[in-house]
């Protein structure tokens, strides 16, 4: 019975992202948000954004790039900590399957994605691999929840540093600590 070990049961990737602001919606191939991350270059309705926000194609590029190493057994139990589920339930308010914008289904795909991404990036996670990575064919983007968060970035980048510094692995002085 080796038909069942074939790669077409593999998860499904993304291939559209979706950004939704009421009853307004524009979506975007991840072709292109691909060719925006190896080359630089903007087409479409990610050029318009360029236009809109006034910034240079880099910028956003970067934004896509920006590397992250992380490794995948802590940032397992990252995930499964109190604090981790509560962020994670935090970002599927802002991404989540288009169709399926429940909790249930959208947790699993992030942390999926999240280790993915990391499996892809041999250790390293940027936001075009958490794309790459997410396990639906169509991503939403909850635009007024984005730019919420957006405002917080130095709070969660203070949090990420808090982590990363911190033994994780439950050590703490070579004695157990707990996680949660």
């Amino acid at each position: 019975m080796l038909c069942c070990l074939t790669p077409t049961n593999e998860a499904k990737s993304a291939e559209k992202i979706s950004f939704i602001s009421g009853a307004f919606r524009r979506t975007v191939s991840l072709e292109k948000i691909e060719r925006l991350y190896e080359t630089g270059i903007a087409e479409g309705f990610l050029e318009d954004v360029v236009k809109y926000t006034n910034d240079e194609p880099d910028k956003l590029s970067n934004l896509l790039s920006e590397e992250y190493e992380l490794p995948i057994v802590l940032t397992s139990k990252l995930m499964n900590s109190r604090i981790g589920i509560a962020m994670i339930q935090r970002v599927a308010r802002i991404i989540y399957p288009l169709k399926v914008p429940d909790e249930s289904v959208s947790v699993p795909a992030i942390r999926s994605a999240i280790i993915k991404g990391l499996v892809l990036g041999n250790g390293k996670i940027n936001l075009f691999l958490f794309l790459k990575a997410y396990p639906n064919k169509n991503i939403a983007v909850n635009v007024p929840a984005l730019f919420n968060v957006v405002e917080k970035v130095e709070t969660i980048s203070e949090l990420v540093r808090f982590f990363s510094e911190s033994p994780l692995d439950g050590l703490k002085n070579g004695k157990p600590q707990a996680l949660d």
